[in-house]
């Protein structure tokens, strides 16, 4: 889904490379981030290390240095699950987008059929956790509960 939804490639910075493809090596999504490099992925440092810093006074080193190096080399979106890390972002008027959205897109777009099923895999296999008001919240907008 990522490569459909931003066929112009991704970047993140070495330490949420490190988070996802080695120090999660074995959990899911791990082989298929790694499988991206230099296609639909690549690593970028980011610079400002002061501002790094800073953030990871409140994130952990990932989000800070995913945060910088959006506002080093803005995208379309910033691509982010952590609540504290969203919750920093939207105070700082970046655009985030995190998997629930990205779902979202992709039942609107016709790249996933059930949004349901799709959420409950997360929830079960990822252990991704969602409130019961989000989960719901998520069906309404792609109009699979009323």
């Amino acid at each position: 889904m990522l490569t459909q939804r931003f066929p112009d490639g991704i970047l993140i910075p070495r330490a949420v490379w490190c988070e996802v493809v080695e120090t999660g090596a074995g959990r899911t999504g791990a082989v298929e981030v790694a499988a991206g490099l230099n296609t639909w992925l690549s690593i970028q440092e980011a610079e400002n290390k002061t501002l790094i810093s800073v953030l990871q006074q409140n994130l952990d080193q990932g989000e800070a240095e995913a945060i910088t190096l959006w506002l080093e080399q803005p995208s379309e979106a910033l691509l982010l699950d952590e609540k504290k890390a969203r919750q920093v972002a939207r105070r700082m008027n970046l655009p985030i987008l995190g998997t629930l959205g990205l779902l979202i897109w992709a039942k609107r777009q016709g790249v996933i059929f059930n949004l349901q099923e799709q959420l409950d895999a997360l929830q079960t296999a990822a252990k991704f956790r969602l409130s019961q008001q989000v989960y719901n919240e998520a069906l309404r907008q792609v109009r699979e509960l009323q």
